[in-house]
């Protein structure tokens, strides 16, 4: 990832999916005044939305990252219950929640109980 496509991504999460414009000054021409090249518009972002993930040997349980949640943008622990008789818990890192946010595939176990769930996200 270039510096400018980590710019982009970084200003992204900060306003939320709002569109911006990054110009960048004109090369490196000596003397004379250089004018800013016309502004582009940054690749944009998924659209804030609740993601459901696909749970391995289910037997009632769910687990979704809300748009609130992906919004905020920190780690968080989802309770995925669902309508099982029994809890676990699936712990997702800020980054992880970034990257599901932006559509990339996550996939991580769920802890608690006596038997384990894998959770994927955008699989």
């Amino acid at each position: 990832m270039n510096r400018r496509q980590f710019t982009a991504e970084a200003a992204m999460l900060l306003l939320g999916g709002a569109a911006i414009t990054i110009s960048a000054c004109g090369g490196g021409s000596s003397g004379g005044s250089s004018s800013p090249s016309s502004s582009s518009p940054v690749a944009s972002t998924p659209p804030l939305e609740d993601k459901s993930g696909a749970i391995s040997s289910n037997h009632g349980h769910t687990a979704v990252v809300t748009a609130a949640q992906e919004a905020a943008g920190g780690g968080l622990d989802l309770d995925i219950r669902g309508t099982a008789s029994h809890t676990h818990t699936l712990s997702l890192t800020s980054d992880e929640v970034r990257n599901i946010r932006l559509g990339a595939m996550v996939k991580k176990d769920s802890t608690g109980g006596s038997h384990t769930h894998t959770v994927t996200f955008n699989g």
